[in-house]
């Protein structure tokens, strides 16, 4: 199934971020910010700003004499067994400062083999994750993860999705019309978060981002109980700021 070629802001951070740590590397002693500029053609401006993000992540470290070499998180991500226990311990440590960050529940989703999959939760006392009452293999229509993977789906690939997965209403506000549905998902645009106001469950509203690599469709979403509904475009716009590292963990 194609996805939709459009790229989001995300996913152009996270090409930046590898031409960087690519550069970097490449010099085992330590490279100034200037020669990384030079190399990579960032200007200082956007690479400052990259390199804080990077080193908050742990993937760079700045040395004494202010140049910059490979961090630990990187150096965790080695092969094999050991690589994937770091990459979903680096995802779910990175996934619970975003929780914490935005005040919400978040979740991490991927759409594989014709389904919608949540990987991976960060929730807590305070930030309660949404209850799944339906299948959200069976809810993509109504629930913002679900939305957000289907607009990254090909014409083709969201009618093989409807065709297994009937539209069915959930509560007053689900969108059950192919038409309607399939209208606003090409009128989603990627930098904009896609948005459940109690489509999915009563009670509740939802906000989510795309993290597409490259064949790969994702999302990156949070919850929120509709009381707090007034902070909810707050928390997706940071959301959609802090997507890159996540993104970066799963390119790498």
């Amino acid at each position: 199934m194609a996805l939709k070629p459009e790229p989001t802001a995300p996913f152009h951070s996270v090409q930046y971020a590898l031409r960087v740590l690519e550069t970097v590397s490449k010099h085992g002693n330590g490279v100034p910010d200037a020669q990384i500029s030079r190399e990579t053609g960032l200007p200082t401006g956007h690479l400052a700003s990259l390199l804080l993000t990077l080193r908050r992540e742990g993937y760079v470290e700045q040395v004494s004499d202010g140049a910059y070499v490979i961090g630990a998180s990187l150096l965790l991500l080695g092969s094999g067994a050991a690589r994937r226990q770091a990459l979903e311990d680096r995802l779910q440590h990175t996934l619970t400062e975003l929780r914490d960050s935005v005040g919400a529940a978040v979740y991490l989703s991927r759409y594989a083999d014709g389904e919608v999959s949540v990987t991976q939760v960060a929730d807590g006392p305070l930030t309660p994750a949404v209850n799944e009452w339906v299948d959200f293999r069976s809810s993509a229509h109504a629930s913002a993860v679900g939305k957000c993977l289907l607009a990254q789906l090909d014409h083709d690939g969201r009618r093989d999705h409807i065709s297994r997965h009937r539209t069915a209403r959930l509560t007053s506000r689900t969108i059950t019309s192919e038409k309607i549905l399939f209208s606003q998902l090409d009128a989603q645009s990627a930098t904009v978060p896609v948005l459940d106001l109690q489509e999915y469950a009563v009670g509740t509203v939802c906000a989510a981002v795309p993290l597409t690599a490259g064949s790969a469709a994702g999302s990156l979403a949070l919850s929120l109980p509709v009381g707090d509904a007034h902070r909810l475009r707050e928390a997706a716009d940071t959301l959609s700021r802090r997507a890159a590292p996540v993104l970066l963990s799963l390119a790498l």
